[in-house]
């Protein structure tokens, strides 16, 4: 690699939604520059390096580190384990930065949002590096805000909300939703099913609550499916289902007494293949789900995470909702009440193909999910 090439660092993680984006957008630099070197620095969450040691970028596997980052809260023991391990993270954020800066003629740092932005941000202002912040949500987290203080540029790939206080030195630009080439494909809905084993000419749901899961999506549809499997087995449903790290082997089983056909994992690498063999979803409401929800055009039932008291993830959601392509429920969290709110909905599209096609039929208007194009076209000057 020529020592003067660009290099540019991702920083993100704690979850799969803040780094598939940056996933997307290094793909995408890599077309337009092909001797850059894009560098991902994650949190030491597990999730992260698992994830990443899949990943490949130009068919290599990708670069990666970690950042031993605490989150910020308010309590008076997370606070103290965020202050106290603040000097270590900005340190070793300050190491990578100039390891990498040695051997390039320049270095962008692109803060993805979540508790590894933080330092890796702060380590770019104080080595004299070009910072990018990439929001996603409508609602910025804690970091992004501190954040885009300090940025040279910002984008946000989620139209902000009017409950999202933003403080800037430059203006937030808005892009189009950002979706890694896994997340999408070419293939037809009914060439997808076969891959993932089911028939072809069956209609799909797809049920996910991103790469972590949701427990509360997945007792909904196990209460679904004992309440009413007819909602299923009449009209010949088939389920793909990505539960997270609790639940599959429960799901599974719910699924198998009900007779209905499925494929369940904990976590699905080819998401792409899932959104394209689905004819609806019932989904979480991250800037992901969202973005792939967009990408692919299936119709959602989006239930948003539903422990932040402000539930912002529902504002992620609102651009799909008012353009009449899906629809948005509360989370209730306890399964019983689901039932009578998204649970119903979820039976009443089963049985309505003309409003699953309708959905469908209104992403027409949206327009493409080229957010990570345009953020690489533009970081890349």
């Amino acid at each position: 690699m020529s020592d003067r090439s660009h290099a540019f660092i991702f920083a993100g993680g704690g979850t799969g939604g803040h780094i598939f984006p940056a996933i997307a957008i290094a793909e995408q630099l890599r077309v337009i520059d092909s001797d850059c070197e894009c560098v991902f620095v994650c949190s030491t969450r597990p999730l992260d390096s698992e994830i990443l040691a899949k990943e490949t970028l130009s068919g290599k596997s990708v670069a990666f580190r970690t950042v031993d980052a605490r989150p910020f809260g308010v309590r008076p023991r997370a606070l103290w384990r965020f202050v106290s391990g603040w000097g270590r993270s900005l340190r070793e954020s300050r190491a990578i930065i100039r390891d990498i800066a040695s051997k390039h003629s320049s270095v962008t740092v692109i803060a993805m949002g979540g508790f590894v932005a933080a330092p890796m941000a702060q380590a770019a202002r104080v080595e004299g590096h070009r910072l990018v912040l990439v929001n996603l949500d409508a609602v910025p987290g804690l970091a992004n805000r501190w954040i885009s203080g300090r940025a040279d540029e910002v984008f946000t790939a989620s139209a902000l909300s009017d409950h999202a206080p933003r403080k800037a030195k430059v203006s937030w630009k808005t892009v189009p939703p950002i979706v890694r080439t896994g997340a999408v494909t070419a293939d037809s809905a009914q060439t997808c099913r076969a891959k993932m084993g089911l028939d072809p000419d069956r209609p799909t749901l797809l049920v996910t609550g991103a790469s972590q899961g949701a427990g509360s999506i997945n007792e909904l549809m196990i209460e679904i499916v004992r309440a009413d499997q007819r909602a299923f087995t009449s009209s010949g449903w088939q389920i793909i289902h990505q539960t997270g790290r609790q639940g599959a082997d429960a799901v599974r089983r719910a699924y198998a007494e009900a007779g209905i056909p499925c494929v369940v994992e904990e976590f699905f690498r080819g998401m792409g293949v899932c959104w394209r063999a689905a004819d609806l979803a019932v989904s979480r409401a991250g800037a992901g789900s969202v973005a792939e929800a967009w990408a692919n055009q299936t119709p959602c039932v989006f239930m948003p995470y539903p422990y932040h008291k402000d539930e912002h993830q529902r504002f992620n959601a609102m651009p799909i909702v008012e353009a009449n392509a899906s629809v948005l429920v509360k989370d209730r969290i306890d399964p019983r009440l689901n039932m009578a709110d998204a649970g119903m909905t979820v039976t009443r599209l089963l049985a309505d193909h003309a409003s699953i096609v309708r959905l469908k039929e209104a992403y027409s208007g949206l327009g493409p999910a080229d957010g990570a194009l345009r953020i690489a076209h533009s970081i890349s000057k």
